[in-house]
């Protein structure tokens, strides 16, 4: 949630800033309008209870010398039926104030690039090199198909499309590669690994910035007022929600595995086919509780937590910058990490590394005690260090060998009993 003050008090350099995002002046000028609302109510209370108060000292001293007090309390009666009043207006007006802050997104960066899709982000770097072999290189559907690793009929059946099945090899793969990045991100870079609830209260879910903007992409358990982790982040970020940190103790740096469930409200064509796209995945999550002065030097080293898991692995990739409009709602700054699928003919994102400033610490009231001895809210990030289904297409296609087995990186050997190869499963 941004803060209200720079909508009080630099109304226009914000809105400016907000602009780049392709958010209206409206909502802007309605949170302005309702702030300058609530204050004046706020204000208008006090000096009346400022007022009662003293009208009340003076009403007990006339009462002690046998004055008539009976206008004086008719006028405090009055009084406090407009105190009520404004209460009752003052609860409806924080409520619809702190209803549009949440609909609005983050202030970007002033060093991002400016535009509304992804056509304006850019290119940060590409590592690695890959040349067409002499052979074809199937989808990853087929590829998988004749290794064994999926049943996509049978997740169909069990619950529905976009929840495949993973056999074999396949889930066996699928364990390899979490513990694989579990060990990187707790043995070499300091995270502590965490496994967290995989439903959430709506209180989390908001602290986050899920809701109320994406209520439709998610799972609703509506008896206990539960919802589906869309990512790792949502618990591991609230962890720390209404707590205070100290400053000697950031960064704090946590890691999760954990199975996500996204709707995908809306998604359709051939983003949504075999793995490419699905309602249930696994993912491991990096999240940082960061000093405020160090938020953006940190997304750089974020990124390159993420980025170790793809060269250790030996894969070709890139990394994007992402535009003003083509952030995700609360981020501030964001790179995508994203793998070349060459049977898909396409590159495919695995991870998103944010810094969402102090946009989510205020929602969930996460601070921290600086060494001058005063409270300050901490900045997030976050990243996927990397979501597992695309990461596994991509492998697949980048290590294809012409007899249709697929290689086993090194580093994922000793997690598969020193298995070097797939095979097709006769």
């Amino acid at each position: 949630m941004i803060d209200i003050r720079k909508l009080r008090e630099d109304f226009e350099a914000t809105s400016a800033q907000l602009a780049r995002r392709g958010v209206e002046k409206a909502s802007l000028e309605k949170a302005r309008d309702l702030d300058e609302k609530r204050r004046a109510l706020v204000a208008e209370t006090e000096t009346l209870k400022a007022k009662r108060n003293s009208a009340s000292k003076e009403i007990g001293k006339i009462a002690k010398e046998g004055g008539d007090i009976a206008a004086a309390k008719e006028e405090m009666r009055k009084v406090g039926d407009r105190i009520a009043e404004i209460d009752r207006l003052l609860a409806g007006v924080e409520v619809e104030l702190r209803d549009t802050l949440l609909s609005i997104p983050n202030i970007p960066a002033a060093e991002i690039p400016t535009g509304m899709d992804s056509s304006a982000n850019t290119v940060v770097r590409t590592v690695g090199e890959w040349k067409d072999p002499d052979y074809v290189i199937p989808d990853h559907i087929a590829i998988g198909e004749k290794l064994g690793f999926f049943d996509f009929a049978r997740g169909v059946k069990l619950t529905g499309t976009g929840f495949p099945i993973l056999m074999g090899n396949g889930a066996k793969l699928q364990r390899a590669l979490i513990q694989y990045m579990l060990d990187v991100h707790c043995q070499t870079q300091g995270y502590t690994e965490m496994l967290p609830p995989f439903v959430v209260n709506s209180e989390s879910m908001t602290g986050t910035g899920q809701l109320p903007k994406f209520a439709e992409d998610l799972y609703h358990c509506q008896i206990d007022d539960f919802w589906l982790i869309p990512t790792a982040e949502v618990p591991v970020t609230n962890f720390y929600r209404d707590d205070i940190l100290q400053a000697k103790d950031l960064p704090v740096k946590l890691t999760a595995y954990t199975p996500c469930f996204r709707r995908e409200a809306g998604s359709a064509g051939k983003m949504t086919r075999g793995m490419l796209r699905v309602h249930q995945f696994d993912k491991v999550e990096m999240v940082n509780f960061v000093h405020p002065e160090t938020s953006f030097a940190q997304l750089e080293i974020l990124v390159e937590e993420a980025e170790a898991i793809l060269k250790g692995l030996g894969l070709h990739y890139r990394i994007l910058q992402l535009c003003s409009g083509d952030m995700g709602f609360s981020a501030a700054k964001c790179y995508d990490l994203e793998l070349w699928a060459p049977g898909e003919k396409q590159w495919l994102e695995v991870s998103s590394c944010s810094c969402f400033t102090d946009y989510q610490a205020r929602r969930l009231n996460c601070r921290f005690r600086d060494t001058d001895g005063k409270t300050k809210l901490v900045h997030t990030l976050n990243g996927s260090g990397v979501a597992l289904p695309r990461l596994m297409v991509a492998l697949m296609e980048q290590y294809l060998n012409a007899d249709g087995s697929v290689t086993i990186p090194e580093v994922l050997r000793p997690y598969m009993n020193g298995m070097e190869k797939f095979e097709a499963v006769k």
